[in-house]
């Protein structure tokens, strides 16, 4: 079944932990494994585009996945410098054109471009490449509220102002901090341009904030459930009901600290599996009274590898078996079939430009 992921960190696997993504998934394991590579996420890799073809994964968005740090912060994709988180982005954009000079990959920009791709993959999904939509996690990219014009004409659609902390932006994840007054300038350039605001990673005050200040198309790319496993990273239900109320999708995540209540990164065992993800679907599903705003948004090898997945998942191709279990659930064919790619293509018919 077509499948339509709406949050893959393509270019951060492949150049910040230089995986060459051409490769199986068994072969990536195989050589960090020889590498003697033990940190977190390393011989656990769950995507590669040989695995996404046989997850059926026709279209997604693909990340520009870069934030402005500390020096006395150690982490993968912090930079120091304005600068530097620039050119990062910069560099996972030019990996997205140096696969599409391969064949491996399609950019969408246009609505024109996501049907015709969308056709073109259930004709021959063999010779197909992998569509994209390119989005940014963290808006530390963008310099100025004004340099989102030149990112625009690079093909970026859909944008995050946060990630992890408090940037030039507003407050992110674990941060009670409002939006920042660049904030203002660069949502108004974000809607004057027809992009979309991803909601993901934003702090409860600068939810709302954003909400208020932004009349556009939203959306969460990867996101779950507070009801269901309890800290800030997921929406609560009035934070759901908001971007449900404006027809955005919602796409839930595999990442276990966003399922698993109590989840510690690096010291507990997943107990997950993918039921408890489909409970966050249901749970998004019986707050809209519907199906239309939830999808799939997998986040896979976003920092992290099965030890920190479902206990059922191996690869990205396992979520093939999502199906299966909704239809357990009671979900039609038509509803499954619309979570799995159907909302995210509907959505961005009618939300990127024509």
């Amino acid at each position: 079944m077509l499948l339509f992921d709406g949050h893959l960190d393509l270019a951060y696997n492949a150049i910040d932990w230089n995986r060459d993504l051409r490769q199986s998934v068994e072969d990536i394991r195989a050589q960090e494994t020889l590498a003697g590579m033990n940190d977190l996420g390393r011989r656990r890799n769950t995507v590669t585009f040989p695995e996404l073809r046989k997850a059926q994964v026709g279209l997604c968005m693909a990340t520009t996945c870069t934030r402005l740090e500390s020096a006395s912060i150690a982490h993968p994709f912090g930079k120091t410098s304005p600068q530097a988180v620039y050119a990062m982005a910069v560099a996972h954009l030019a990996y997205y054109r140096a696969m599409e000079r391969g064949g491996w990959m399609k950019m969408l920009r246009t609505r024109g471009d996501l049907q015709t791709h969308a056709d073109a993959y259930l004709r021959d999904p063999e010779s197909t490449p992998l569509g994209y939509i390119l989005h940014m996690e963290c808006a530390d990219a963008v310099l100025t509220p004004d340099d989102i014009h030149a990112w625009f004409d690079d093909g970026l659609r859909t944008i995050g102002l946060t990630h992890y902390g408090v940037n030039r932006y507003g407050g992110g994840t674990r941060s009670e901090v409002g939006l920042t007054t660049d904030a203002i300038p660069l949502l108004k350039s974000i809607e004057s341009l027809g992009m979309i605001l991803d909601m993901t990673h934003l702090s409860d005050v600068a939810f709302w904030q954003a909400a208020d200040r932004f009349s556009g198309r939203i959306m969460a790319t990867h996101q779950n459930a507070r009801a269901l496993c309890n800290w800030q990273r997921q929406f609560p239900d009035d934070q759901l009901k908001h971007v449900i109320q404006r027809d955005g999708v919602i796409g839930v995540a595999l990442d276990a600290i966003m399922i698993q209540p109590g989840y510690v990164r690096g010291q507990t065992i997943p107990e997950v599996t993918l039921d408890d993800l489909v409970n966050h679907m249901d749970h998004i599903c019986q707050l809209a009274g519907n199906c239309r705003n939830v999808g799939i948004g997998s986040d896979l090898d976003g920092g992290f590898g099965t030890e920190q997945t479902p206990k059922d998942l191996d690869t990205i191709a396992d979520l093939q078996r999502l199906p299966e279990r909704l239809m357990n659930r009671g979900y039609s064919e038509t509803d499954i079939r619309a979570i799995m790619s159907g909302n995210w293509i509907r959505f961005f018919s009618e939300a990127l430009p024509e």
